[in-house]
């Protein structure tokens, strides 16, 4: 993981993706263009945004709550491949690509999101270079992170998978003023992003509460000994 990494590239996204900067950087004809084809669309706690195999029209800007992307596997298992929060776009890579969605998109929170049809967002890309370039690191990033999901999943122990995610968990969407991390998640869905059975992620996180390492009040989990989950996951923050 790369907090700094990280931040910097949404801080660059969250400046370069907004009414502010586009009316400075465009010209009048399109920024005119964006204005006119941006939709302000909301979506209720557990509603789709994108489906997988889906047609994409356009891309999705949230500027607030929390959504996730999962993709079925072969035997209908959900598989979280990461989560979405305010300030971060989805849906470009496959209109990219200029294929089907590969995955499913679905609010965890109430979702607040700009939607910015296919031909505006490709011509904003074309006229925009800082756009162009905060989009590259992006891209650049999340390839990244995907080859580093695959060495976690295929060198690490259950137990050291769990401490990494809990810490990306709450790196990526901060906590509450009660320092709990700002998502529920079912233990299913635990299991899930650490790739072992359910039963398996109840008992780690049994243990990890016995040995003070979190705090858990139903499906909210707080890190209470940040350096010990550092040193267990083997992560360089």
């Amino acid at each position: 993981m790369s907090l700094e990494k990280q931040k910097l590239i949404e801080e660059n996204l969250l400046q370069v993706f907004s009414d502010e900067s586009f009316k400075e950087m465009l010209s009048a004809e399109d920024y005119s263009r964006y204005v006119n084809a941006k939709q302000n669309l909301k979506f209720r706690k557990g509603q789709t945004i994108f489906d997988d195999g889906g047609t994409p029209n356009g891309v999705y800007f949230l500027n607030k709550g929390t959504a996730k992307l999962s993709k079925q596997g072969v035997y209908g298992k959900e598989q979280i491949l990461r989560f979405i929060k305010e300030g971060d776009l989805i849906g470009y890579r496959s209109l990219l690509c200029g294929e089907q969605f590969q995955a499913k998109a679905e609010a965890m929170t109430d979702v607040e999101a700009t939607f910015l049809p296919s031909d505006v967002f490709l011509h904003l890309l074309e006229v925009f270079p800082k756009l162009s370039f905060v989009m590259l690191q992006k891209i650049a990033f999340e390839l990244g992170e995907s080859s580093n999901t695959v060495t976690v999943l295929a060198q690490k122990t259950v137990r050291e998978r769990l401490a990494e995610i809990l810490l990306l968990l709450e790196q990526k969407l901060g906590t509450d003023p009660e320092g709990f991390i700002k998502i529920t998640l079912t233990r299913e869905e635990i299991a899930n992003l650490v790739g072992t059975a359910t039963e398996s992620a109840i008992r780690l996180i049994s243990e990890f509460k016995q040995d003070g390492l979190i705090e858990a009040d139903g499906r909210n989990l707080k890190i209470l000994n940040h350096e010990k989950l550092i040193k267990l996951g083997h992560v360089t923050l």
